[in-house]
């Protein structure tokens, strides 16, 4: 879900020469490739060609997680601890590059469409199986996606990407063939974790079922999920049959801390390998701590204020108790006229971070949008003042800003009890607000998600992470995103529900002209920027550590000035080499960067003429 701040919450990819991947268009025909990642400086990449999926003695790659588990169901989860947990669980139709982004084979290792561009034909790889030992095929593909497309509840959290499937077979085992009833850019960004038709084929109610009772799970990624408890542990295993090679340490965990300042100490002492999403004043302490390496990079994540346009269903129904003075544009932009994005940059996070304005990060450069002179909002109080008076709210004695119902306007925020940034920024907006007359609440939780999902806010702190095709970051604020009864979830960010946005997102999802396409995205965050819906405050860099006596060599993505925890795909945790490995001369010692290998031919849409970079979140690419 959102985080509403984090992970890495807020919205980055790149290295030297290196053979591109470049998808061919020759009726269909592409040629296949071998792909290098050169090694970065600081955080380097591991080596993973040998596969043998050896370690060091009994060597663990512990993370700190500041972040609850939604879901361990790939149906469900939104947040990003969870989405990054089943990147390494499942393998999805095709992956990222760790070096730029482009689409590379996954669990397909090639896909065509027709000339219509209305039916996608994918090869699926013979070298995948579950890890209880059955093969992975064209039909636990296929079924995923027939359940996401006849059950709301299978839709949850990856809706977007089927709501235009006609229909979807598997005519034999390596072939899966997916009609579709308009075009659709994304179908080389299908970011779904395909599941094992065996075993979640006996589950009822998805609506209910987390996938968080029977260990190990079946899978087929690089890891294999072996145990969890809430807000305590995650572990992992590595697949030892993984067809790309299995990972090099002999357990990944994922270990909650409540508190940054804890977790990093954890660091300190050596009882974690690596922690993300530091403070800079965090960052400062640890880069003259011995045997650890801060990352330093651009986000691929925003830092949002959201309102609460008014809670509503597809059914019509309107539910929650947000202060209905946030349905009035005029009240929205006076308070964003009155928040100073420089001060927070400055601040708050030291520099470490761009100022916001567009909803997708400057790191996805085709995507990055920013406001003309006249449309920009500006930090002027002054302006956030008049722009109020003149709507008709005025003072009343004692200085308090006054509703149209006579009453004070006095807000609640939801803020992350275990994002400091929030704490820190609902401390500067308490202080300009009030400045306006008006008063704020800052309500931090450690979950604010049961609030979020019944409406019960008036804003929050809101961030996703974004991947490298927007799509879905886009696609919660339709109004197909909207849940169907106030009873029901959906895949809604925010409960926005505007038609002019939905005109467009429907534009760009079936633009196969990357310039095109790219012109489409920018109107639509001037179209949401418009509505004052959205305020995007920071663009934050991705700021984390980790020890190097722990961990030998790890890839970052991209794989110059790349972040590491929260990629768009599985290339960190998978390629990291236990330094006790490293330094006794094993593979990832001398490594010169991941290799990847393409094998079958990756083959691209007939007559396009160009290379499709079309992908998408992070993680449902991302989220919270």
């Amino acid at each position: 879900m959102v985080t509403k701040a984090p992970p890495p919450p807020a919205p980055a990819h790149r290295a030297p020469a290196r053979r591109a991947l470049r998808l061919l268009v020759a009726h269909g025909v592409a040629a296949a490739s071998l792909v290098a990642v050169p090694q970065a400086a600081g955080a380097v990449a591991g080596a993973a060609g040998d596969g043998d999926g050896k370690a060091g003695a009994g060597s663990t790659l512990t993370v700190a997680v500041s972040q609850s588990v939604d879901s361990l169901s790939p149906f469900l989860a939104q947040k990003l601890v969870s989405t990054s947990i089943h990147r390494l669980a499942y393998e999805y139709l095709t992956n990222y590059d760790p070096k730029d982004a482009r689409t590379v084979p996954g669990f397909a290792t090639a896909w065509a469409s027709s000339p219509d561009k209305l039916t996608w034909t994918y090869t699926i790889r013979s070298d995948s199986k579950w890890s209880d030992g059955q093969p992975a095929t064209a039909e636990d593909a296929a079924w995923t996606f027939q359940k996401m497309m006849t059950d709301p509840n299978a839709a949850t959290a990856n809706g977007s990407f089927t709501a235009n499937f006609k229909t979807v077979s598997a005519p034999d085992p390596r072939t899966l063939v997916i009609e579709l009833k308009k075009p659709q850019a994304t179908m080389t960004a299908l970011d779904v974790p395909i599941v094992p038709k065996h075993v979640w084929e006996k589950v009822g109610d998805f609506s209910k079922f987390n996938n968080d009772k029977q260990f190990p799970i079946v899978g087929n990624g690089p890891f294999v999920i072996t145990d969890f408890k809430v807000d305590q542990y995650i572990k992992l295993k590595p697949n030892k049959d993984f067809w790309r090679g299995a990972p090099k340490f002999d357990e990944l965990v994922f270990k909650y801390y409540k508190d940054g300042d804890a977790a990093v100490a954890a660091l300190q002492k050596g009882e974690v390998s690596f922690v993300p999403n530091l403070t800079p004043a965090q960052a400062a302490a640890l880069k003259t701590q011995p045997d650890i390496k801060v990352n330093d990079a651009p986000g691929r994540r925003f830092f949002a204020l959201a309102t609460n346009p008014g809670a509503r269903a597809k059914d019509g129904k309107t539910f929650g108790n947000g202060n209905k003075a946030l349905l009035d544009p005029e009240v929205r932009k006076a308070l964003f006229l009155a928040v100073d994005r420089a001060t927070l940059v400055d601040k708050v996070f030291q520099g470490h971070a761009v100022e916001g304005e567009g909803y997708i990060p400057p790191r996805f450069g085709s995507y990055f949008w920013q406001p003309t002179a006249e449309q920009k909002r500006g930090y002027d109080p002054a302006k956030a003042a008049q722009v109020l008076d003149a709507a008709g709210y005025r003072k009343n004695g004692e200085g308090k800003r006054l509703g149209k119902d006579g009453r004070p306007l006095d807000f609640r925020i939801l803020c992350h009890a275990t994002d400091p940034n929030d704490k820190a920024v609902g401390k500067y907006l308490q202080e300009w607000w009030g400045g306006l007359g008006i008063g704020l609440k800052v309500e931090c939780l450690d979950s604010v998600s049961d609030p979020w999902v019944k409406g019960d806010y008036d804003l929050a702190f809101d961030g996703w992470s974004v991947n490298p095709d927007p799509d879905y970051v886009l696609s919660i604020h339709t109004c197909d995103a909207l849940p169907a009864t106030p009873k029901d979830s959906g895949a809604t960010d925010n409960f926005i529900c505007d038609p002019r946005f939905d005109a467009l997102y429907a534009q760009q999802a079936v633009e196969y002209d990357p310039a095109k396409r790219a012109d489409l995205v920018k109107r639509l965050q001037s179209r949401l920027y418009d509505t004052g819906y959205m305020n995007v405050l920071a663009y934050p860099n991705a700021l984390e550590a980790y020890r190097t006596d722990q961990i030998g060599s790890i890839t970052t993505m991209p794989s110059a000035a790349g972040n590491l925890w929260g990629q768009d795909g599985y290339w960190s945790w998978w390629s990291a080499v236990p330094a006790a490995r490293a330094s006794d001369g094993g593979s990832g010692s001398s490594s010169t960067g991941v290799i990847i290998g393409i094998g079958a031919a990756v083959v691209v849409v007939v007559g396009l003429g160009i290379f499709l970079g079309m992908r998408r979140r992070s993680t449902s690419d991302d989220r919270e």
